[in-house]
């Protein structure tokens, strides 16, 4: 194990095969008053013990890898939140053993192969183990998730990711940060953009490095469908890798969120 100084515990292997009753989220400032809820859907590399006796067959260094979990983004998360006085919710398990930014129908949900790695664990998953891993661990989460956003009727919805400044074989990712939004609502993205691109030494991607939202993820579920104001952030995981950074990084932020939403919507 490793501690990772966000008060949740990077794990990168395990061979316990007993059962595992870690509670596979944390929620930090559940009092606080923001209207906004800060989220982190990948959060640790944490693999439970009862999912492959803790370890899905690939090295420390691979766990160690954007494949795993979102590197940086629990610090980040947890320094906006504090910025912000808002409560935040972060995943405890890692993105390969159940991915909860997915919709419980993406055939992306348990990767067996992602960025050049397999994942011996993966491979023969049948739809009992990946229904096992939904309750134990997705659906709990999302219900969590879920109950926070609720907590008043003007929640807006922040999501924190990190990202790869490049994947083996493509081309390199230059941006500092990424603000992702689907075309279903782009209010609170559109205007944060705006603020981030009058930072002189900020390289910001629109929709990069990817894409806005896919249907049934995370945000699609608790905030585009819900009618919340929302906005994905990706940060590129090199700006972020120790705590200084990613004190940094959520302090910075936060006063730029902050005038964005009162640009889209003051209250």
């Amino acid at each position: 194990m490793q501690n990772n100084d966000t008060g949740l515990t990077v794990t990168v292997s395990s061979s316990s095969a007993a059962p595992d009753a870690h509670p596979p989220f944390q929620v930090v400032g559940a009092e606080r008053q923001s209207r906004i809820l800060v989220t982190c859907d990948h959060a640790t590399n944490r693999v439970p013990a009862d999912v492959a006796g803790g370890s899905l067959g690939i090295g420390a260094a691979d766990m160690g890898r954007h494949i795993a979990y979102d590197v940086g983004a629990a610090g980040v998360t947890l320094a906006l939140a504090e910025a912000l006085d808002a409560p935040a919710i972060l995943s405890d398990f890692s993105r390969l053993v159940i991915d909860p930014n997915r919709g419980e129908d993406d055939p992306t949900l348990v990767m067996k192969l992602y960025d050049g790695t397999l994942i011996p664990a993966n491979r023969h998953v049948d739809e009992a183990e990946v229904e096992r891993r939904l309750n134990a661990l997705h659906r709990p989460y999302h219900q969590a998730y879920a109950e926070l956003a609720a907590r008043r009727p003007d929640t807006v919805i922040v999501a924190v990711h990190s990202f790869t400044p490049c994947l083996r074989g493509r081309a390199a990712r230059p941006w500092h940060v990424g603000v992702l939004h689907a075309p279903a609502d782009g209010r609170l993205s559109r205007a944060f953009l705006a603020r981030l691109e009058a930072e002189p030494d900020l390289w910001v991607g629109d929709n990069e490095p990817y894409l806005g939202h896919l249907p049934g993820d995370a945000i699609d579920r608790h905030a585009i469908l819900m009618g919340r104001h929302n906005t994905l952030i990706e940060l590129r995981n090199d700006l972020i890798e120790t705590p200084a950074q990613q004190r940094a990084w959520g302090q910075r932020l936060a006063p730029i969120l902050q005038a964005a939403l009162n640009d889209t919507d003051p209250r």
